[in-house]
């Protein structure tokens, strides 16, 4: 069974931590609060959220510099703007940081329940694709080199009988080859096995390693 969204909560008004932490239990979320960024920033669970809900004035640290404190530790983690105190410019440079969305308050609490799911269903894809990636990656690393070099220039255009030449085999012995790498890759199709190469960004034979 999978585990319910874990939410951050980073308010230095204690009633609004409260507020937050109750309503968002009462439908299923886990939820971490924190009175300041600084505490969020020191708690080995970071990197398990799924959503980060942030007042933007805070004491030390703001929650707009702890945006930009994330993005430099490359922590991908949707941000949940809340403040009473917002302004068109503070708005507009939260965004175009990247937070998920930027709420007055008071909100309604469907508001804040609506944006906390957009932003958690927006990290569990940004997390599956990370997996993805992550599996696509070592499934490439398991391959010879010579499979390597036989992928990269067969799903860069070239036939079997040019990449033969290229590479001093018979035909035969490439098409042996690109029915492992077919295998290894877990690939259905060519087509698949091409998408595979864009995704990997293998074009040459720079990224033999």
């Amino acid at each position: 069974m999978l585990e319910s969204p874990l939410v951050f909560v980073v308010d230095d008004e204690e009633l609004v931590r409260k507020a937050l932490s109750t309503l968002l239990r009462s439908v299923g979320y886990r939820v971490k609060t924190f009175a300041t960024a600084q505490e969020l920033y020191d708690d080995p669970a970071l990197q398990e959220a799924n959503c980060l809900i942030l007042d933007v004035r805070l004491p030390f640290l703001s929650g707009l510099d702890f945006q930009q404190k994330l993005a430099d530790m490359d922590v991908n983690l949707p941000v949940i703007f809340i403040t009473g105190h917002g302004d068109i410019p503070m708005t507009v440079r939260a965004m175009k940081a990247g937070a998920a969305d930027f709420l007055a308050k008071p909100f309604r609490d469907q508001d804040i329940l609506d944006a906390v799911a957009a932003a958690a269903e927006k990290n569990r894809r940004a997390r599956t694709s990370g997996r993805s990636l992550h599996e696509l990656k070592e499934r490439y690393q398991r391959l010879s080199t010579r499979e390597k070099q036989i992928m990269i220039m067969a799903t860069s255009g070239l036939m079997n009988k040019q990449i033969a030449g290229e590479l001093g085999l018979s035909e035969i012995t490439v098409k042996i080859h690109r029915g492992k790498i077919t295998r290894k890759m877990l690939a259905k199709t060519f087509a698949d096995l091409v998408k595979m190469a864009e995704s990997l960004d293998i074009s040459s034979s720079e990224n033999l390693r």
